[in-house]
């Protein structure tokens, strides 16, 4: 927490003299962006995935009509040709999984009164009028949603409602074109039907959490939400 704190510090250092108080709001955004990359190789990896999974639908439609009567068998074939064809059904999963770590770090950094024995300093920096250690719900209390962190956090609402529906015109485009598996077959990868009807709805799920977690959080989220909505438009054009 110690270092990652102390790195959250330098960057607000280096971005003060472009973004003055609110530097270390844009740390954070800096940092979404750094983690980002470092997970593109696994989305461009999931988008080939997905693509690949598109080439297997008419030797799983097959599949379907051979062990019709057999559902425990077609689960099996199924995944054996997942298998043989070096294809995993949930591939698309992990860049948000990789994420989770670096969003629970900001979380806990930025839910702490004190780091090392020490004050928590990074408590002190805000974004324009709102505290990034602040909650939306904080803000009713500083002057509503007509107020300096009020109108903060309307801000962000707008920009992840903006970015939820661009992201759920793009899912529901690729998942309508691309689909995991033909109709009838979600029951040949357990789970994978369920996420196929939930994922275009998963941006809007943002809403609801930068409402509950810090400031500091919430740019994270609303930052790597942004790029996932952007980066879904090039990769599965």
């Amino acid at each position: 927490m110690s270092v990652f704190a102390s790195l959250v510090e330098h960057l607000a250092d280096l971005l003060q003299p472009l973004f003055g108080a609110s530097a270390a709001a844009a740390a954070i955004v800096l940092f979404t962006a750094l983690v980002r990359l470092l997970v593109h190789p696994l989305s461009r990896a999931a988008a080939r995935g997905q693509k690949a999974r598109t080439r297997l639908q008419p030797r799983i439609a097959e599949l379907r009509r051979k062990h019709a009567k057999n559902p425990e068998k077609l689960q099996r074939a199924v995944l054996e040709l997942h298998a043989e064809e070096k294809v995993s059904p949930l591939s698309g999963c992990l860049p948000s999984l990789c994420q989770i770590p670096a969003f629970f770090l900001l979380y806990h950094l930025f839910s702490s009164s004190s780091i090392g024995g020490e004050a928590n300093a990074l408590l002190s920096h805000r974004l324009l009028a709102a505290p990034l250690g602040g909650r939306w719900a904080d803000a009713f209390g500083d002057g509503g949603l007509t107020g300096g962190a009020g109108l903060v956090y309307v801000a962000l609402f707008a920009v992840v409602a903006a970015v939820a529906t661009f992201g759920y015109r793009i899912t529901r485009r690729t998942t309508a074109g691309r689909p995991v598996l033909p109709a009838g077959d979600a029951e040949a990868v357990p789970g994978v039907g369920a996420i196929t009807k939930v994922m275009p709805f998963m941006s809007f799920f943002t809403l609801v959490t930068v409402a509950v977690v810090p400031l500091a959080a919430a740019l994270y989220v609303v930052t790597s939400t942004t790029w996932s909505a952007v980066e879904r438009a090039v990769l599965y054009r």
